[in-house]
């Protein structure tokens, strides 16, 4: 595991997100499988390789993210310095689809760890995407009496499966 790997999941821990290695394709279903229960509504974009090599139960799936109970989806990158996750637009894909069901199972490629904003906005160029929304950990919140509150800005439950190619 490279220190950049190390360094994302331990930040990603520290935010409260679950995280799991898996090598290659091969295992990715896997972890994804360990993490779904019977009673999940699940939107899958299946708009990448990743996304469509996943063998989600069909009874299971909807095409409504406002339906789901959990989107199961590749992410655009991740920050190692924070732990945190990047979700776009590019391509057409909806940026709710990770906020609004209450469990987000985000599949995170290695090679889209970037060690410091800087590095990730660099790579960006002049192609940028309409909406990027950044993610550390499941979603939480605090009144004026200091009262936590989980979830109600976007899932409470975040799960990153990075991907060792």
């Amino acid at each position: 595991m490279s220190d950049l790997v190390e360094t994302f999941m331990r930040r990603a821990i520290n935010m409260a997100a679950g995280v799991t290695l898996v090598n290659g394709e091969g295992e990715l279903g896997q972890a994804v499988a360990t993490l779904l229960s019977p009673e999940d509504a699940i939107y899958c974009p299946a708009s990448t390789a990743l996304e469509k090599g996943l063998t989600l139960p069909a009874e299971s799936l909807t095409e409504d993210y406002s339906a789901a109970s959990i989107t199961v989806e590749e992410v655009f990158g991740a920050i190692a310095e924070t732990g945190t996750i990047v979700c776009s637009s590019q391509g057409g894909k909806p940026l709710q689809a990770g906020l609004l069901p209450s469990r987000h199972c985000a599949i995170l490629p290695e090679s889209r760890i970037f060690a410091t904003f800087e590095d990730f906005f660099a790579t960006l160029g002049a192609d940028l995407p309409t909406n990027i929304t950044l993610i550390s950990g499941p979603s939480r919140t605090a009144d004026i009496e200091l009262t936590l509150t989980v979830g109600v800005h976007g899932p409470e439950r975040l799960d990153v499966i990075v991907v060792q190619e």
